[in-house]
């Protein structure tokens, strides 16, 4: 589903999906946005600062809204 939303929102939304069991960088981030959970979505916005997070699974309807939510 994410790989869906990945190509519907190309050009227009950067990706970054991060393995926190196998990713060197995923201790940083860990703690920089405070993962509390897997899954987790972090939506950033242009400058940097985080729009909204998202833990657990959800449906592709709640993520293209906070996609959609991003300026």
């Amino acid at each position: 589903m994410v790989h869906r939303l990945e190509e519907e929102y190309e050009g227009t939304v950067e990706f970054r999906i991060v393995n926190v069991d196998t990713d060197p960088a995923a201790e940083r981030l860990v703690a920089q946005y405070r993962v509390a959970g897997v899954p987790m979505f972090v939506f950033l916005n242009s400058d940097g600062s985080v729009s909204q997070q998202i833990i657990g699974k959800r449906s592709e309807d709640t993520l293209r809204s906070a996609l959609d939510g991003l300026r």
